[in-house]
């Protein structure tokens, strides 16, 4: 479907003349005066709008052309109507652009000029609509905060509403930086709980001999340098929800009197011996395998099964269709604000760098490689270089059998990712035999799953 032009000029010479220069670029309609003009705008709402400010009854001033420009411009702010004026009238152009034309030029038009100026502003038309779209995309993939138009967030977004409605405890899997806070946040806000406290606590970040006095809180004078009594994280979560993040790093001689408190719920602090009742959910997150650690007996199974009533697998960044671009962006308009620099926008060469990057730090390195490109970029447009990315390679030409193998593991890689490794799907899925993908596999290099892994979702623990 050609792109829509409206071209409003009193001389039907010059309306004809513009139709035959553009039809095979544009479907172009034509108005001679104001009426109809709006009449053919609000029917056909083109993009853009060629507009003579001279226009019956009265040709020979401004007032028509721009009475038809501010009605058009209130109908659709993102209109982008260009002015078509006479040398004489420069001084009425001027005031158009102020009014909110996009641009405007001086009779008579050079054709070639015109169709430059006019697919330059098409393109800049299709940008912003396509921002406006990706806007409106992230507002409805928004999620307490958490961006994910792919299948794999929209199933997280559910399994964090259905848990939130309950007080059993949850364990977050994922890797560092795909966002396990921020789900434990959510499940807080969704609660009951909400307007209790969410304590958010990094058993990896505190030292082993200080990590019992900051879960537990201690009595005045417990050991050297407890001056007064203080409460710990689960007692101050009391009525919200605490946050257990790095819980695989917890000693095992605290893991029994952390299993002992989600059993009774009752604890008691270092140095006390009073039994305190708290109501405190746990939301606990590791990026380390529990069953491999309770295998090499560093982590109690028994503590694992009450902490893992539910269990939230989070996804790798690199797994998520389609989401790269969906935060990049919302990362770029959050930093750009609070930065002072609206307008900045991501090249073609820094988007292909983003999806072609791995992410191993997942979407907070997403996040911090945005927020540094914003503060340290020079320009309005944000580069591969100012991301601290490679730029890809530009696309070389194969031979056919090359790009066949291109596609083919393509293709392959795309469907394991989404079977999480498993072989059976992924074939049945491409429409091939088992055997078949093997024997493709082996062709392209491809490495084979270890083992086939069912994907981590919500389901129900064993206690």
């Amino acid at each position: 479907m050609l792109p829509k032009l409206l071209v409003v000029d009193d001389d039907e010479e010059i309306r004809t003349q513009m139709k035959w220069a553009l039809a095979q670029e544009y479907e172009v309609f034509l108005a001679g005066d104001r009426a109809q003009a709006m009449d053919t705008y609000a029917e056909h709402r083109p993009q853009v709008v060629l507009l003579d400010l001279g226009l019956p009854p009265h040709p020979g001033t401004p007032e028509e052309g721009l009475a038809a420009l501010s009605e058009m411009v209130s109908l659709n702010p993102h209109a982008k109507i260009i002015i078509v004026s006479g040398q004489a009238e420069k001084a009425n152009a001027l005031q158009a652009i102020g009014a909110g034309a996009y641009d405007f030029l001086t009779k008579p038009v050079q054709v070639e000029e015109l169709k430059i100026i006019l697919k330059r502003t098409f393109h800049v038309a299709g940008l912003e609509r396509d921002y406006r779209e990706l806007q409106a995309r992230i507002q409805e993939d928004t999620f307490e905060g958490l961006v994910g138009a792919s299948p794999q967030m929209q199933r997280v977004f559910t399994s964090v509403r259905k848990v939130a409605t309950s007080n059993a405890p949850v364990l977050i899997l994922g890797q560092s930086g795909t966002g396990k806070e921020m789900v434990a946040l959510a499940i807080h806000r969704r609660s009951a709980r909400k307007d209790g406290p969410f304590v958010a606590i990094n058993c990896s970040a505190i030292p082993e001999s200080l990590l019992e006095s900051e879960l537990f809180g201690h009595e005045k004078g417990s050991f050297t340098g407890a001056h007064v009594q203080r409460k710990g994280r689960i007692e101050t979560a009391s009525g919200g929800t605490l946050f257990l993040d790095e819980v695989g790093e917890i000693p095992l001689q605290l893991q029994v009197k952390l299993l002992r408190f989600l059993q009774e719920q009752f604890i008691e602090r270092v140095g006390g011996r009073q039994q305190i009742q708290v109501d405190t959910r746990v939301v606990a997150a590791t990026n380390v395998d529990l069953k491999k650690a309770i295998a090499e007996e560093r982590f109690r199974e028994d503590l694992y099964y009450r902490l893992a009533v539910v269990v939230i697998g989070l996804p790798a960044l690199r797994d998520r269709e389609g989401d790269m671009r969906l935060l990049a962006q919302e990362f770029l308009r959050r930093n750009a604000a609070a930065n002072g620099r609206e307008g900045v926008s991501f090249n073609q060469d820094a988007m292909r760098a983003i999806n072609a990057h791995s992410w191993p730090g997942n979407v907070r390195e997403l996040e911090n490689r945005i927020k540094r490109a914003v503060i340290m970029a020079d320009g309005k447009r944000i580069t591969a270089e100012d991301l601290e990315l490679e730029s890809p390679a530009s696309p070389v030409s194969f031979n056919l059998k090359e790009a066949r193998e291109a596609v083919e593991r393509e293709v392959i890689q795309r469907a394991l990712r989404k079977h999480a490794g498993k072989i059976a799907p992924a074939a049945a899925e491409m429409g091939i035999s088992r055997p078949t993908l093997y024997e493709l596999m082996d062709k392209l290099g491809l490495e084979k799953p270890e083992r086939e892994t069912k994907p981590e979702s919500v389901r129900e623990g064993d206690h």
